[in-house]
């Protein structure tokens, strides 16, 4: 008499081995590396200090070939934590004016510490921070060896650049959604000191961003009054003798270049594309409780002729001063 088959027999009869090496075992890697051109060959031209704060969207040409300038178009490595090596292939491809550029996507926190990324940021001459999801960046490197190499990076007078994501994390005090989601205005003006405005401090110490706020794609996603909240909790326990914070938002159609000196120029894409400027004087000491209220906000907002100083905030050639109230989480401009 023939013995049963076991469905185990019948599924390994059937599939063969494949039902054991199934991909969906295999563990995922803690990042993906990508390259193009060879990391390993000199630097072209001398290598100077800058920041390339971009508020989202296309590229702006000008400003990345300004940016590869101050990397001695040499070798780049972009830092992500989705996609892939997109950004990349345009640098490489599409700009050019580079010796290499390498991509590091990642995928745990664990890849802070991996031994090839560390030595990357080491001899990279500049390094680009990709948009995405700030919270991972945050989760994933702070108070890792990647963030004190960031730090490293800029002291050392090397370029750096971020865009949405890349840009928000670069402040001494960000907004990270680590609730998930993304905080609207509307939101953050009824509650600037509730749970959903997650501002986190202790991750990067750029000099020239410090008693910074930064926010991004910002006249596209009306972010003014967020950026007022952000600053008002951002400050909530600054020492008294300390200056206020400022808040700095980039929409999706400029670039702020900033020299080591402070001096920053815009790059627009779009003729309205330019960086507003929140004065967070009127924003201490505001109550915790409730929406928020602030009689009157300075507001500067700046296009291609002007020319702002970090980390002051002083502003040569502004487009417009203009004075803004928070009345009980309403927002309304009063002069213009």
């Amino acid at each position: 008499m023939r013995r049963p088959i076991s469905i185990w027999a019948l599924l390994i009869a059937i599939f063969g081995f494949a039902i054991i090496s199934a991909p969906a075992l295999a563990k995922k890697p803690p990042y993906r590396h990508h390259q193009l051109g060879t990391p390993g060959t000199p630097t072209p031209g001398p290598v100077s200090g800058g920041l390339l704060l971009i508020g989202g969207g296309d590229r702006n040409h000008d400003a990345m070939h300004w940016f590869f300038g101050k990397a001695g178009h040499g070798h780049i490595v972009v830092l992500r934590a989705s996609l892939g090596p997109e950004i990349g292939e345009e640098f490489f491809n599409d700009i050019g004016g580079i010796q290499s550029v390498e991509t590091f996507v990642f995928y745990d926190r664990i890849a802070a510490t991996d031994p090839k990324i560390l030595a990357s940021l080491r001899r990279a001459d500049g390094i680009f921070i990709a948009g995405g999801d700030q919270a991972r960046y945050v989760r994933y490197w702070r108070g890792t060896p990647v963030a004190a190499l960031l730090d490293e990076h800029v002291a050392a007078g090397k370029p750096l650049a971020g865009t949405s994501a890349g840009l928000a994390i670069l402040g001494e005090r960000l907004y990270a959604p680590m609730q998930g989601g993304s905080l609207s205005s509307s939101r953050a003006l009824a509650a600037p000191f509730g749970a959903a405005n997650t501002i986190e401090g202790d991750f990067l110490h750029i000099a020239l961003l410090k008693g910074v706020v930064t926010d991004t794609h910002f006249k596209e996603r009306h972010r003014l009054g967020r950026l007022f909240a952000f600053v008002a909790k951002a400050q909530a326990d600054r020492k008294a003798d300390q200056p206020a914070m400022i808040g700095l938002g980039v929409d999706e159609s400029a670039a702020l270049a900033v020299e080591p000196d402070g001096a920053g120029r815009i790059y627009a894409t779009e003729p309205d594309g330019g960086v507003w400027l929140v004065d967070g004087a009127e924003l201490r000491n505001v109550a915790r409780q409730g929406p928020l209220n602030a009689p009157r906000v300075k507001v500067t907002r700046l296009l291609t002729g002007s020319t702002i100083h970090l980390p002051s905030g002083t502003v040569e050639n502004p487009d417009f001063i203009g004075t803004y109230s928070a009345e009980n989480g309403e927002l309304n401009q009063l002069t213009y």
